[in-house]
């Protein structure tokens, strides 16, 4: 009679009633096979070959562990953990290592969940739902990963940065309202781009959005753990970040986000009017050169200066901040022009942090949202043209976003 492996299960074909057991039974099956194959690696010899009476590993098999519970984004399976004794290192299963009760998407649902509105009481009601009436998770493990993420970022805001190319910067201060304290109501953030074209969630603290203080302890803290100051860095119209960043990194080139400038122009415009001008405004950004733009802001000031001075004003306000990114690669621009960068992954936790006020500590607000930003970094795509990063940090310069070189350097002369 043919020995059957613990916490396997025994199915039958299965009907559209009980697809999804029957794909659980067989994962199931499948990892606990695969458990076993990585005793017998560790081992050298499969569970019926004898033990070699020279040269041989020391080592045998000994049962399995206490039945286990892992959730799975599919459901939730049972597994047991082989056990081996007499051996002269400790057998760690890169499959199912100690104390693991649920996979890494697991992990990243549980941000979202609680974002969402449910508090620590309903976990158990949303998760038996999701991962099935047996998931390994409780109100009390929910509380140990929250700690655990409180650590995680404690040691996340604490790395080194200094293996780190840094080539291009987004910063913003993005106000959400899940219970962050009135006077830190404010998350201050910075996303970099490498020089390999990735991009990575560098900085995430509570502050002041309009504080020098704040950006310049942001800043000063990511210099002191040694990030070289970014070529170019884009931001709002915020007057304090920018005159923090002169101070910490004053050879990092500014840009400032036109979908800000825009808004603001229109602010000083009737309703009536403001199909006509945003189309005058956006043409500007998108303009093949630097004089060009120039050109198309005279004429927008033409059009506007008599009647509405106020916006032409603000449109020509900080103007050298705005066309900074005709100085890089054309095919950068769209990724240069706007803070996007941020505001995109943000615009999810807003939906989620709007109805979420259970925050009592500012901490643990910022832990939980830099932790939901992590899962998102995961989806970071690589700026357009990566090669061209690399070249950026090295030194290559461009004007109109054409690469510099001795024949267009002579004709420009």
């Amino acid at each position: 009679m043919k020995k059957k492996t613990p916490g396997a299960v025994t199915t039958s074909m299965p009907t559209w009633e009980t697809l999804e057991p029957f794909v659980r039974s067989k994962i199931q099956d499948t990892l606990q096979a695969v458990l076993e194959e990585e005793v017998t690696a560790f081992l050298g010899r499969a569970p019926s070959a004898r033990l070699a009476m020279v040269d041989a590993a020391p080592g045998y098999r000994n049962g399995y562990g206490k039945p286990r519970r892992l959730g799975l984004s599919c459901g939730t399976i049972e597994l047991r953990r082989p056990r081996v004794r007499n051996v002269e290192e400790r057998f760690e299963s890169r499959v199912l290592p100690l104390f693991k009760r649920h996979s890494q998407e697991v992990a990243a649902l549980l941000p979202e969940l609680y974002l969402h509105g449910l508090s620590q009481g309903d976990f158990e009601l949303a998760l038996r739902g999701l991962l099935g009436s047996s998931a390994p998770l409780s109100p009390a493990s929910i509380e140990r990963l929250r700690v655990k993420w409180q650590a995680d970022y404690d040691a996340w805001a604490q790395r080194a940065l200094a293996d780190r190319e840094l080539v291009y910067a987004w910063a913003d201060g993005v106000y959400v309202k899940a219970g962050l304290e009135r006077e830190k109501a404010c998350l201050l953030v910075v996303i970099g781009a490498m020089s390999d074209g990735t991009k990575e969630v560098l900085a995430v603290r509570s502050g002041y959005r309009e504080s020098k203080e704040s950006w310049h302890e942001l800043f000063a803290d990511l210099k002191a753990r040694q990030l070289e100051a970014p070529k170019l860095l884009v931001a709002d119209g915020i007057p304090a970040l920018w005159s923090a960043l002169a101070e910490v990194w004053p050879e990092a080139a500014e840009q400032r986000c036109w979908n800000h400038k825009i808004l603001n122009v229109l602010d000083q415009l009737p309703l009536k009017l403001q199909t006509m001008a945003r189309e005058q405004l956006c043409a500007i950004p998108y303009a093949e050169t630097r004089a060009d733009a120039e050109r198309l802001r005279d004429e927008f000031a033409k059009t506007w200066r008599r009647t509405h001075p106020k916006a032409v004003e603000i449109l020509k306000k900080d103007w050298a901040r705005m066309v900074a990114f005709y100085d890089f690669p054309k095919e950068h621009w769209k990724h240069l022009r706007t803070s996007n960068v941020v505001e995109s992954p943000f615009a999810s936790v807003r939906l989620r942090t709007d109805a979420a006020k259970r925050f009592k500590k500012v901490a643990n607000a910022t832990a939980l949202i830099w932790r939901l930003l992590r899962v998102a970094e995961s989806r970071f795509r690589k700026l357009n043209a990566p090669h061209l990063v690399a070249q950026v940090y090295r030194g290559v310069k461009f004007v109109n976003g054409v690469k510099v070189n001795r024949s267009n350097q002579r004709a420009a002369a």
